[in-house]
């Protein structure tokens, strides 16, 4: 057993085992090596611990007691279970080791806002993401899609969350696939075939229906958006694009909420979805307000934005939106499409317009170029829409 102090935190490194036969001689150890040294807080580093038993799991919570904000951290995967199978992982921090991996060499497959997705080898792939500090939302990844696929949405589990130098990433099994962007860019003959495809899961996703508060409600951030852009717009339609908004019925349908060709993959003729940490809850318009910002809304500016995103020329993510509105609503009314098209504008340029002042736009040229397109495009919809749902 060693110890040490760093920045007034305790450190105490246990290792072996810990059972019936050795648990007092380590428990008077523990506390003997609390006492001695002062601090401020404690943490148990397990990485060399292989078992414990009963009577070590008393010793954790006898030194709880002493120390309330008692951590565990780098728990091997076999004594993770144990604390998880005691409900001890419910009482108190308890972080898991994870496993070093290297994505060096290895090909980047999709990149989205909260990070990027390599191929580790022809089975397995790993989404790395940007944020260091995002242990907590790699879990929450995980149950949301989890959860999915109990709903019977086709996608791919992560069965591990590793390291990859400071960052966390999540490893999952996707064999031999291949995204819709690369499908379509090698045989753009058979775009009809993707296109149905892709509306085929679209209407999957959005006829299954989930409990209130089980995951985020897609309405509630448009209206963070709206109150934000208002401030961009004319008082009266800063006003009135915050009451179409509000206006949205709210519905229990799923979302992905990021739904686009590089996280729809075929794998061995199944289509699945990936990506599945923006899964939330709302009307189906937000949905297509992200698909059409995708395709047509993040180009209209700079076309190469959407090439480079998509690796497919824009016209033909412009032919691929407009052919899979149509699929979706089952029409070839041109009115009714353009109808449905133009509310899902106005939530597409708002999200883009807040997009851009968070990312410190309206300081830059290219910026504010941004944000007076949105404010235009927004105020030329709002000018002749009464409401943005279908």
């Amino acid at each position: 057993m060693n110890h040490v102090i760093e920045n007034g935190v305790l450190k105490v490194f246990l290792s072996g085992h810990i059972d019936s036969g050795n648990a007092p001689a380590t428990e008077s150890e523990i506390f003997a090596i609390r006492d001695e040294q002062p601090h401020e807080a404690m943490i148990l580093d397990l990485r060399e611990l292989s078992y414990i038993s009963s009577a070590g799991l008393r010793i954790v919570l006898r030194l709880r007691k002493a120390e309330p904000e008692l951590k565990l951290t780098n728990v091997s995967p076999e004594v993770y279970e144990i604390f998880i199978m005691t409900g001890f992982t419910e009482m108190m921090p308890v972080e898991k080791a994870y496993r070093n991996i290297s994505i060096e060499g290895c090909e980047a497959i999709g990149r989205g806002a909260n990070g990027t997705v390599y191929r580790i080898d022809k089975d397995t792939v790993v989404k790395v993401y940007n944020n260091p500090d995002c242990l907590a939302d790699v879990q929450r990844e995980r149950e949301l899609a989890r959860k999915a696929f109990v709903l019977g949405i086709p996608t791919a589990i992560p069965y591990d969350v590793v390291r990859v130098g400071e960052q966390f990433g999540s490893v999952f099994e996707l064999l031999n696939s291949k995204s819709f962007s690369k499908l379509i860019a090698a045989n753009p003959e058979k775009i009809d075939q993707y296109v149905d495809l892709f509306v085929d899961l679209l209407h999957k996703l959005h006829s299954t229906h989930i409990k209130p508060g089980e995951m985020p409600n897609m309405k509630a951030l448009a209206l963070e958006w709206a109150e934000i852009v208002r401030e961009q717009l004319p008082e009266a339609y800063g006003k009135k694009l915050c009451d179409l908004v509000n206006a949205v019925p709210d519905t229990d349908n799923l979302l992905h909420g990021d739904y686009h060709t590089n996280n729809i993959v075929m794998q061995n003729d199944e289509v699945l979805i990936i990506d599945m940490d923006t899964l939330c809850v709302g009307h189906p318009i937000f949905e297509l307000a992200s698909i059409y910002l995708a395709f047509v809304g993040f180009g209209e500016l700079d076309p190469t934005i959407v090439e480079a995103f998509l690796k497919l020329p824009y016209a033909t993510t412009r032919l691929f939106w407009q052919k899979a509105l149509r699929r979706y609503l089952g029409t070839l009314d041109e009115a009714v499409v353009r109808s449905v098209e133009e509310k899902a504008m106005v939530i597409s340029y708002t999200r883009l317009m807040r997009r851009t002042i968070r990312r410190n736009g309206l300081h830059t040229e290219d910026g504010r170029k941004i944000i007076d397109l949105c404010a235009r495009r927004l105020v030329e919809l709002l000018d002749r829409l009464d409401s943005l749902y279908f």
